[in-house]
């Protein structure tokens, strides 16, 4: 039977032919990658999260990734947002947490990319350094001009992110934004080399993997897509 993938969307103003309007939309790179590894795939837009239709969309599906976009709003974790921050998106931000906390409550397969461990982390209790510049002196994970910056990363040996990718890895980087204090329930397993977290296991999960850099950007490297699918496999098995 076909692996089947939730992927969070976006709900943004979008021109298509004669019409320019609210639309549910996403990057083809991310199903492109899901499609390379075997699986199929569902969007899934921003919308009323009840625990009810959480719970129904999680039925439906063998895995969920959460996808990168727009900026977490800040006052989700307790601070003013950053000058620099996105507008909030409040719909989106409100889903993408129910899915996240149900789907490790249901011990779903989990990968989070880039907004992906950043909505994680909010939704267990941490916190973000809402503008990394600010921090590192520089602008090396987000040159702007949606140009993706290469970055190295240092994988914790003996985690279960290094098991998939190895211990060091070059990365296509857009992020202004980066964990602080790592919820409970999660353990680092992958920095930069300017220690800003770049990877998170979920404690407890038999697949619970989210990471700050954008490897739907590197279609020839399906190593995290696929080890997705091969645990939803081996959940079937079990």
């Amino acid at each position: 039977m076909t692996v089947l993938i939730g992927l969070s969307s976006y709900m943004e103003q979008a021109a298509m032919g004669l019409w320019d309007r609210p639309a549910a939309v996403l990057p083809r790179v991310y199903s492109d990658c899901v499609l390379g590894a075997g699986a199929a795939f569902v969007a899934l837009p921003p919308q009323p999260a009840s625990e009810d239709a959480v719970a129904r969309v999680l039925d439906a599906v063998d895995a969920l990734i959460i996808t990168g976009g727009k900026d977490v709003d800040a006052r989700l974790y307790g601070q003013d947002p950053h000058p620099d921050n996105d507008a909030p998106r409040p719909d989106r931000d409100a889903w993408e947490i129910a899915l996240v906390r149900a789907a490790i409550a249901r011990d779903l397969p989990f990968l989070g990319i880039c907004r992906g461990l950043q909505i994680l982390n909010v939704a267990l209790g941490g916190t973000l350094i809402q503008h990394l510049p600010d921090v590192i002196g520089s602008n090396r994970y987000s040159y702007g001009g949606a140009v993706f910056a290469d970055n190295p990363v240092l994988v914790e040996p003996g985690s279960r992110l290094a098991g998939i990718v190895g211990e060091q890895l070059t990365v296509k980087s857009y992020h202004h934004q980066a964990l602080d204090r790592v919820a409970d329930g999660l353990t680092v397993s992958a920095r930069g080399d300017d220690g800003v977290v770049q990877a998170v296991d979920i404690d407890g999960m038999s697949f619970g993997v989210a990471v700050q850099w954008h490897p739907e950007e590197s279609p020839d490297d399906l190593r995290l897509f696929a080890a997705l699918v091969d645990a939803v496999e081996q959940r079937r098995a079990r």
